[in-house]
């Protein structure tokens, strides 16, 4: 990789030193136990274990296994979720709290075995893990987490330094945690299901599922694949199934550069709980230690010229540690649920055929593995004393409710002011590799400039329900504010709840067209053979 390029299209470093095996995409109808849908930690490890329980299993993915969340990952594995225990005793109460943390803990202890068990060279390394504060009154915060941390009997440290040079209030540190590469790992894993006789197909993506005495998942190509268990490990569930899981759900962006610093590397592993967030961690690449440097989250489709966010990174970068080199950058999108604990487990309380697991806000690494632990139960008819605590179909009235009000409310808001945004811009003012929102012939539409020259224009409005996109510079995709639904530069979907690409507008159309008339003339065009 060369990496004095331009950096116009963001590549995370995990994939950079991992072979991954291929597979081929699903062509002809097929059956097996289970079906699983997603290819990231939580998929792969869920298949292994069903795998290893005797099932026949089959699993899915869009485009290519661990390219996803997992593989754009800090890779970071440990329980300390940011402030998260404090939060949850005064909405759970301390029981639900302490089994919160045993789950993470639970996941933590499998992982580090089967990292011994098969002797995965995944750069597992144990360090303490730190939430720390840079204001009093997240100084208070951190304090409130500690006495959380007592209450629970969770080991942990409040101290008022850094092993590095920032100003900090306070400091809580949870030790023992630990790091990994997380694609050297799960290709173990993905070995290991193979050998069981499991079968993965790429670039196969579910679309819909009917219900019935076994259970059928379509795929964008036709084929199908029956099975009695039915369990959505994508990011965002490919099947509703009557869950309004979009509404309950919602989704944030945030940064990661990879650099070899000019100054020494701390040891350990480190997340701010003020504004600027800043996530801070070591790693190795080509047998050098070097440091992951992240941060500035926002809400999908909100933030300012997405460029802006790296800029801050890499300034913060420079200045705490000093820049030798700058290595890699990228983006993850990751979701939360309204009380902030995962959804796992049956899609609805009438279907315990279909299974879930999504919202692990940001933590996919403990959440991903527990998560596989639990649905595996599901399967196999086993209790669980973490089923209840995750179940998807809890509503708790506090904060539930009010998140779920702000949520929709939000959405609201984006679907009214996107439709009467006023825009100056036009299309033939775009230089090659930029994109914006344009006005094209009296309507609102997003056009994108490729390297070629060439003019890609669409219709902005998300195809999910209607709000409208907005363009993510970094990552070169149109983002929507509403439900976290991305598409690339030409309108194809990239992340859900969107499974429709966005309508593309002609350029040699002579008179302007509407929505559903773009809509339609695409479904024609679709239909012909």
């Amino acid at each position: 990789m060369d990496h004095k390029q331009e950096w116009t299209r963001p590549e995370p470093m995990w994939r950079e030193d991992t072979d991954l095996p291929t597979f081929d995409s699903l062509e002809e109808n097929t059956s097996a136990d289970v079906a699983i849908v997603g290819g990231g930690i939580t998929g792969i490890t869920t298949a292994y274990l069903l795998a290893k329980a005797g099932k026949q299993v089959i699993l899915l993915e869009a485009d290519r296994i661990l390219n996803g969340t997992t593989g754009h990952t800090t890779a970071k594995v440990t329980a300390q979720h940011g402030l998260i225990y404090h939060e949850l005793i005064k909405h759970f109460g301390e029981e639900k709290a302490s089994l919160y943390y045993q789950a993470q803990m639970n996941a933590f202890g499998f992982m580090e075995e089967t990292v011994n068990k098969y002797n995965i060279q995944c750069d597992w390394t144990k360090e303490d893990a730190c939430i720390f504060s840079t204001t009093e009154k997240g100084a208070q915060k951190v304090t409130n987490e500690y006495e959380a941390y007592q209450k629970l009997n969770i080991p942990g440290d409040l101290t008022d330094s850094l092993p590095f040079d920032m100003e900090t209030t306070s400091s809580l540190v949870m030790k023992d945690q630990a790091r990994f590469h997380p694609l050297k790992y799960l290709a173990a894993l993905v070995d290991r299901f193979t050998e069981l006789g499991g079968q993965i197909f790429e670039g196969t993506k579910a679309t819909d599922l009917k219900e019935g005495e076994q259970l059928e998942i379509e795929t964008g190509n036709g084929s199908k694949v029956t099975c009695q268990y039915a369990i959505s490990c994508s990011h965002f569930p490919f099947y509703d199934g009557k869950g309004f899981y979009f509404s309950r759900m919602y989704a944030e962006r945030s940064y990661l550069m990879a650099i070899e610093p000019e100054r020494e590397i701390p040891k350990g592993m480190y997340v701010s709980i003020d504004e600027p967030k800043r996530t801070i961690r070591t790693a190795e690449y080509n047998g050098k230690p070097i440091l992951l440097v992240g941060g500035e989250n926002h809400k999908t489709g909100d933030g300012i010229d997405t460029s802006f966010h790296y800029r801050a990174i890499e300034e913060f970068a420079a200045q705490t540690f000093g820049i030798k080199e700058k290595l890699f950058q990228w983006s993850a999108q990751d979701l939360t649920t309204l009380d902030k604990v995962p959804y796992i487990g049956p899609i609805t309380r009438k279907n315990n055929r279909v299974l879930i697991a999504t919202g692990f806000r940001k933590w996919g690494m403990t959440n991903g593995t527990l998560a596989a632990q639990l649905l595996s139960d599901y399967v196999r008819g086993e209790e669980s004393l973490f089923h209840e605590l995750f179940k998807p179909s809890r509503f708790k009235a506090d904060p539930s409710m009010k998140q779920f009000l702000s949520q929709n409310f939000d959405v609201a808001v984006h679907l009214v002011e996107g439709k009467l945004e006023l825009v100056a811009d036009r299309p033939e003012r775009l230089k090659k590799g930029e994109g914006k929102i344009v006005q094209w012939r009296g309507e609102r539409a997003g056009a994108f400039k490729d390297e070629d020259g060439e003019l890609h224009l669409l219709d902005t409005t998300c195809t999910h329900m209607g709000c409208e996109v907005d363009w993510n510079s970094a990552e070169r995709t149109w983002d929507c504010p509403c439900h976290g639904s991305r598409f690339s530069y030409d309108g194809k979907v990239v992340e859900g709840p969107a499974d429709q690409p966005l309508m593309k507008i002609s350029l040699e159309e002579p008179t302007p067209r509407s929505y559903m008339d773009i809509k339609k003339s695409n479904e024609e065009q679709q239909d012909q053979p």
